[in-house]
């Protein structure tokens, strides 16, 4: 698990493989433990968007491709919905003008 923090707003945790994912789309390193300044945030946040939203089209593009079924299948959870916590999480840092960090989160299990 990572947890990313900000004097901002409530931590926000996830598996490592959605956060490293997340991280590099708002164009980082995807480095753990790591931080963002604050200055920078909304440049990454902006990226972070545009990179959620190919990755939704591209969703719905391979959904269409795929013949339906007739069971009730489970479906997985969009990137989108991952993305919220952490979204609202950079929002809160620009509004607060505050730095977020991240860091490997040992005290979750």
């Amino acid at each position: 698990m990572i947890r990313f923090t900000s004097p901002a707003g409530a931590s926000v945790s996830m598996f490592d493989k959605d956060a490293k994912a997340l991280i590099r789309m708002m164009g980082l390193s995807g480095t753990v433990p790591s931080a963002i300044r604050a200055e920078d945030i909304p440049a990454a946040l902006q990226q972070l968007e545009a990179a959620l939203q190919t990755e939704e089209a591209k969703a719905a593009e391979s959904q269409q491709l795929q013949p339906p079924h007739g069971g009730s299948e489970e479906k997985a959870v969009s990137v989108n919905v991952r993305a919220y916590p952490l979204i609202q999480l950079l929002k809160a840092a620009i509004a607060g003008q505050k730095n977020v960090m991240w860091e490997q989160d040992k005290g979750f299990f």
